[in-house]
């Protein structure tokens, strides 16, 4: 699948939020794959975990939640939960008016204090997703009634060692709909480990998409 790779511009409430698309006009899905720590350069290459999601049949659109002032000048920018999940459903919003993406099944893909973003946009927009990957990061900043009423299937992604892995066991508990822990095996190095990651983040939402049409579900 041949994709084409399109830097995008998104306003949320004064802000402009940088972002890069990568669409087909075969893909099955769009996976949203957010970041809220650091500014990663538009021309670094795809990620493990983009190259995991297309492979599995989704478009992607990676975004920054952060401006770059912001992720440069402002430490405490990252801890902005509300301010987080405001831009994650104005890029819902701006992907909902692009006609190539419209009818799209959307899956969720977050890290750091981006998981609370994620589980806070999926409660205010219960329709929106179809399921949301976490990748260690910081789904309790989200707080308890949040975790108590998402609904969108979601799945932690702990990888070993991982700093949050206490902090998530505490917090997974409260989740009521679907949830998932998926603790991955060790790897031999970094970069085996973002595979392991990547594959399983990807696997989660492909299991959420609606099965093709004359087809048995995945």
């Amino acid at each position: 699948m041949k994709l084409r790779h399109t830097p995008v511009s998104i306003s949320s409430n004064g802000a402009w939020l940088d972002g890069v698309l990568a669409h087909a006009p075969d893909v099955r899905g769009l996976a949203l794959c957010i970041h809220s720590l650091g500014h990663p350069s538009p021309d670094a290459p795809p990620r493990p975990l983009e190259l995991a999601l297309q492979a599995a049949g989704f478009a992607t659109m990676t975004v920054d939640l952060l401006t770059r002032q912001e992720a440069m000048r402002d430490a405490d920018a990252p801890y902005n939960i509300p301010r987080l999940t405001d831009r994650i459903l104005s890029a819902v919003e701006w992907a909902a008016h692009q006609p190539p993406l419209v009818s799209l099944p959307l899956g969720l893909v977050a890290s750091g204090t981006g998981c609370a973003a994620a589980v806070r946009a999926a409660v205010r927009a219960p329709d929106a997703f179809i399921a949301i990957s976490c990748l260690d990061g910081r789904a309790d900043l989200a707080g308890a009634e949040p975790l108590r009423a998402v609904r969108t299937p979601v799945r932690l992604i702990i990888r070993p060692g991982s700093a949050e892995a206490s902090i998530l066991e505490t917090a997974y508990p409260l989740m009521k709909g679907a949830h998932h822990w998926l603790a991955l095996p060790p790897a031999r190095d970094a970069h085996e480990q973002e595979l392991f990651a990547a594959r399983a983040a990807a696997a989660w939402l492909r299991q959420h998409l609606p099965p093709e049409e004359g087809a048995a579900p995945d």
